[in-house]
């Protein structure tokens, strides 16, 4: 019998979306992704499911965000790896969003990349001791997403975003909390029965206030709208460095674990 990549747990009013690939680190693809909205747009007709968790299988990584090496393979077909990207993640990332009830992240390990990006996209982060969260797509050659970078401006600040994404550094426990890219840090031990603590306090709340505030949360958020001549421009470089040597020399650098030597074209 097949292991499936994601899978789906429900206990009382809180079900658990598991990302389970720990040998890759639960880095997601395509597939996973369109599980995760499949879950996720069944969950929001349950009249029995007010809070959803989402997790990593293991205690090494939370994900660290889409399968590089599924990136490099396209890269090198001359794909168009952005539009092919963009689209997975959106589809993950929006049925988060659109979810009618909170989500809350559990992040054991790594959150990097998509992986940091999806768990901030989730309503309220619970972190251990020894996690680690970033983007480091500068590492890679890549311009992110303006709608991501807006994301992480809106939780840990300008300043805080710069560093976050200017470095593309993997930021310790002590660090991410006071940027504030999570809501608490909790000894390793204590991680699944406070997450679960929490997200059982929730579920006991009035199912319409959840709704409501979700919903109310989610449309400010995403009130933020460039106009069409800076974004057409933004569009422009991001569809530029994925196609450039840069972005293959970070992705073969990544896949083997050494310092990228970029040119600028």
């Amino acid at each position: 019998m097949s292991v499936k990549n994601i899978y789906l747990e429900k206990k009382g009013h809180v079900a658990t979306i598991v990302f389970n690939r720990p040998g890759k680190m639960n880095s997601f693809n395509h597939d996973m992704l369109s599980d995760l909205a499949r879950y996720l747009d069944g969950l929001a007709g349950s009249r029995e499911i007010r809070v959803v968790v989402i997790r990593g299988e293991g205690n090494v990584s939370f994900s660290t965000g889409y399968d590089i090496s599924e990136l490099s393979q396209k890269s090198a077909d001359r794909h168009d790896v952005m539009a092919v990207v963009k689209t997975a993640l959106d589809t993950g990332l929006s049925a988060i969003e659109n979810y009618p009830y909170p989500v809350l992240a559990m992040i054991n390990g790594y959150a990097l990349g998509g992986g940091c990006e999806l768990a901030l996209t989730c309503d309220i982060r619970v972190a251990s001791e020894k996690s680690r969260m970033g983007i480091p797509s500068s590492k890679l050659g890549i311009v992110y997403q303006p709608s991501g970078i807006q994301k992480v401006i809106n939780i840990i600040g300008m300043a805080n975003a710069r560093e976050l994404f200017y470095t593309g550094k993997y930021f310790s426990a002590d660090r991410i909390m006071e940027m504030g890219l999570v809501n608490h840090i909790i000894p390793e031990k204590d991680l699944v029965s406070f997450s679960y603590e929490l997200a059982g306090e929730i579920a006991e709340n009035a199912p319409m206030s959840l709704r409501g505030l979700k919903k109310i949360f989610t449309v400010m958020n995403n009130n933020q709208l460039l106009r069409p001549e800076p974004m057409q421009e933004i569009h422009t470089l991001i569809d530029d460095s994925y196609r450039s040597e840069d972005f293959r020399e970070g992705a073969a650098a990544f896949l083997e674990k050494r310092k990228p030597v970029f040119k600028g074209r």
